[in-house]
C-alpha cells in the first residue's frame, strides 16, 4: 500500500460544502435506504429546533452568520477512480436530498428562488444527474423533485420503496412557523451552519475499518446514555448503584430489540407524556421549551427539572420510588403499545390501526401514555391506552376525508395540550374530554360526500376500504380482520379495484366531460378491495360481467348482487341493526354511485362514532 492509499483525511464541512455540485455512488456493503418515519421525523425537528433557537425576528440575513453550528455527525467517503463513494452515512445523505428536494417544492410555492438544485442535481456538459448517483432510484428521485409524489412500483426496490414514504413524512413533520417568510433563513443555517465531519479513505481496506470501527465501537454517547451516566453518579449507594445499572442496560436492551433508536423514543415519550408542561409557541424566532428540550436533549432537561420528576430532594429512597414505580411501569405500557402496533390484539386494535394510518408516533405515544397512573391496574391501562387511540384514530380519519393535513408540524399544539388535559385522569373523565374533543372538531363527515382518490392519498383509500370491509363483515359474524385487507396475510395483497373500468365512452349519457368521468370514477362509493391478480383480470370488464365476480368477493363487493340479500340473515340483521341502507345494484351508474357514497359515509359514522 502506498503512503497515498494509505491516508485518511479528515475535516468539517457545511452540507453545502458537501452536496453542492458534488456527487457521490453508494458501496456495496452499504445496506438498503431503512430509516422510518421516526427518524426522519426526528431529524427535521433536530434540525428545525437548532434553527429557531438560534432565530429572532427581525434579524437581517447577514446575522446568520454568528447563529451557532449544529453537528450533524460523520460521513466517511472512500475515493476512487477520480469519485467518491459513500461507506457510512448513506441513510443522512439520502435523507438530506429528499428535505432538499421538498424544501426546493416549498420555497418555488412561496415564491423565493433560493437556487437549492445544485446540491440536489449537477449539470455535465447538458446531462443532469443527481449528486446522490444510485441508478435504481433515480425514476424516484425524477419524479420527487419534477412533481414532489412517486408511486411506488413493482420493479422498485426496498430503498426507492422506502424513499417515496419518508418524502409524504418530510411535509408532515416540517413546522408551519417556516413555512413564511422566514424560510430562506432556514436555508442559509442549512446550508452554511449545518456541519457534518467529512472522512475520506483512499483504499479499500481502510474504508472498511472505518466503516466497521464506526458501527461497531466508535459511536457517540446517545441521550439515553448520558442520562444513564447522571442518574448513576447521583447514586452512592454501590449495591443501588449496581442494580439501577442491570435494571437500565436490561430495559434498554429491550427496547433495542424493535429498534437501535427505540430507547430514546420510549424516554421523550414518557417524559413528554408525564411532565412536559411548556411548548414552544408557532412563531418563528420563539424559544424550544419542554416538549422541544425533551425531544432533542432529555439528558439534559431531567436534571434541569427534578423538582417534576419529584427527586429534587435528594434522597437515594425518591430515586429508587422512581426508577421501580414509574420507570418500569412506564416502560411496560410502552412495550404494550409496541406489541399492539404490530399484532391485531383484542381491546387494543385502534393502536394497531394507527400504526397503520395516525398522527407522527412522537405526538401519538405521549398522547397514549398520558391518561396513565401508576395505580392502574391492567385493564385499566388497555381500556385508556385503547381510547386514546381510537380518538386518534377518528380525528385522523375525519382530516384525511375533507383533504385536511394532519401532519406533526400543524397539529402539535393541538395535540400537547391535550396531552396535558388528559394526564392522569380516570376512563370516565378521558372519555368526557375525547368526546368533546371530537364534537369541537370542525371537520364533519359531510367531506366524505365527495371524497375520492387521487395520487397521494392511495394508501389512506385503502385503510378506509379495509376497515369499512372489514367492519360489516365482523358485524356479521365473519372471522376476517382489517389486517385481512390491509396488510398481506398468507397470500397476495389487497388492492383498490375500480366499479368502474377506466372507459368514458361506456358513459357518454351521464358524462360530458372525460374529466367530470374520471372525478366520479374515482370517489370511494365506486371503489372496492380486491385480492391482486383477480383486481388485474377485471379491470377492463364492463359492470353486468364484474358483478358475478364481484358475488364471489368480500362481502363489501358481494352488497353489489342481489343474491347476497337472500338467505344471508347474518348480513340482513347487521345491515338493518346499524340502519345501513345496503342494497343491491342491477347496473351501476351515476346515481347508483352516488348512494354507494352515501352508504360509505354511514358505515364510516358508525364506525367512528363521537360517542365513545
Amino acid at each position: 500500500m502506498t503512503h497515498f492509499t494509505n491516508k485518511i483525511d479528515a475535516n468539517d464541512r457545511t452540507i453545502a460544502d458537501i452536496l453542492d455540485g458534488k456527487k457521490y455512488a453508494v458501496d456495496y456493503f452499504q445496506r438498503e435506504f431503512s430509516w422510518e418515519q421516526s427518524h426522519i421525523e426526528q431529524l427535521i425537528t433536530d434540525l428545525t429546533s437548532a434553527f429557531l433557537d438560534e432565530y429572532t425576528e427581525g434579524d437581517t440575513r447577514t446575522a446568520g452568520t454568528e447563529y451557532n453550528s449544529y453537528y450533524l455527525g460523520p460521513l466517511v467517503f472512500i475515493e476512487r477512480d477520480g469519485g467518491r463513494s459513500v461507506i457510512d452515512g448513506q441513510q443522512r445523505l439520502t435523507s438530506l436530498t429528499l428535505f432538499l428536494i421538498y424544501l426546493n417544492h416549498l420555497q418555488r410555492e412561496l415564491k423565493f428562488d433560493e437556487r437549492l438544485e445544485p446540491m440536489i442535481y449537477s449539470d455535465h456538459r447538458g446531462v443532469k444527474s443527481f449528486n446522490l448517483d444510485v441508478p435504481e432510484r433515480e425514476r424516484c428521485l425524477e419524479q420527487l423533485f419534477n412533481s414532489g409524489t412517486y408511486e411506488p412500483i413493482d420493479a422498485d426496490d426496498e430503498s426507492t420503496v422506502n424513499m417515496a414514504r419518508r418524502y409524504e413524512d418530510i411535509g408532515q413533520a416540517f413546522p408551519e412557523e417556516l413555512r413564511n417568510e422566514t424560510l430562506p433563513y432556514f436555508l442559509d443555517w442549512l446550508r452554511h451552519n449545518v456541519v457534518l465531519v467529512e472522512i475520506i479513505a483512499y483504499s479499500e481496506e481502510n474504508a472498511y475499518t472505518i466503516f466497521e470501527t464506526m458501527n461497531d465501537r466508535g459511536l457517540n454517547l446517545t441521550s439515553t446514555e448520558m442520562l444513564k451516566g447522571y442518574i448513576l453518579s447521583n447514586i452512592h449507594d454501590p449495591i443501588l448503584r449496581h442494580e439501577t445499572n442491570v435494571k437500565w442496560k436490561e430495559a434498554v436492551q429491550k427496547l433495542h430489540k424493535w429498534s437501535k433508536d427505540e430507547d430514546q423514543s420510549f424516554f421523550q415519550s414518557w417524559l413528554r407524556s408525564q411532565y412536559a408542561d411548556t411548548i414552544r409557541s408557532g412563531l418563528a424566532g420563539s424559544q424550544n421549551e419542554d416538549f422541544e428540550k425533551i425531544g432533542t436533549r432529555f439528558h439534559t432537561w431531567v436534571p434541569d427539572n427534578l423538582d417534576k420528576l419529584r427527586l429534587d430532594n435528594g434522597l437515594p429512597q425518591d430515586l429508587k420510588q422512581f426508577l421501580d414505580d414509574d420507570f418500569s411501569f412506564f416502560l411496560n405500557a410502552y412495550f404494550k403499545i409496541m406489541e399492539a402496533q404490530n399484532t391485531l390484539t383484542s381491546g387494543l386494535e385502534h393502536i394497531y390501526y394507527i400504526h397503520r394510518w395516525g398522527i407522527a408516533s412522537s405526538l401519538s405515544f405521549p398522547l397514549m401514555l398520558a391518561p396513565l397512573t401508576v395505580d392502574d391496574d391492567e385493564e385499566t391501562v388497555d381500556v385508556k391506552l385503547n381510547l386514546v387511540a381510537r380518538y386518534i384514530e377518528t380525528f385522523a380519519v375525519r382530516r384525511s376525508v375533507n383533504y385536511h393535513r394532519f401532519a406533526a408540524s400543524s397539529i402539535r399544539y393541538t395535540m400537547y395540550t391535550l396531552v396535558k388535559d388528559i394526564r392522569g385522569k380516570t376512563v370516565s373523565e378521558l372519555k368526557a374530554i375525547l368526546r368533546d374533543r371530537l364534537h369541537d372538531m370542525s371537520e364533519e363527515w359531510c367531506g366524505m360526500d365527495s371524497f375520492g382518490m387521487h395520487g397521494q392519498n392511495k394508501r389512506f383509500v385503502k385503510f378506509l376500504l379495509a376497515r369499512i370491509t372489514a367492519f360489516i363483515e365482523k358485524e356479521s359474524g365473519f372471522s376476517t380482520s382489517f389486517a385481512t385487507y390491509y396488510d398481506e396475510i398468507d397470500g397476495k395483497p389487497f388492492e383498490i379495484e375500480h366499479i368502474w373500468a377506466d372507459s368514458f365512452a361506456d358513459h357518454l349519457e351521464e358524462f360530458d366531460q372525460r374529466d367530470e368521468f374520471h372525478k366520479f370514477r374515482n370517489m370511494v362509493g365506486g371503489l372496492l378491495l380486491i385480492q391482486q391478480g383477480r383486481n388485474q383480470s377485471l379491470g377492463s370488464m364492463g359492470y353486468e360481467e364484474k358483478r358475478s365476480h364481484y358475488a364471489t368477493e368480500n362481502l363489501l363487493a358481494k352488497s353489489l348482487c342481489s343474491i347476497t340479500y337472500k338467505n344471508n340473515p347474518n348480513f340482513t340483521n347487521m345491515h338493518n341493526r346499524l340502519a345501513l341502507d345496503f342494497q343491491p345494484h342491477d347496473e351501476f351508474r351515476k346515481s347508483d354511485l352516488v348512494q354507494r357514497q352515501r352508504l360509505y359515509r354511514n358505515v364510516a359514522e358508525t364506525i367512528w362514532s363521537t360517542e365513545i
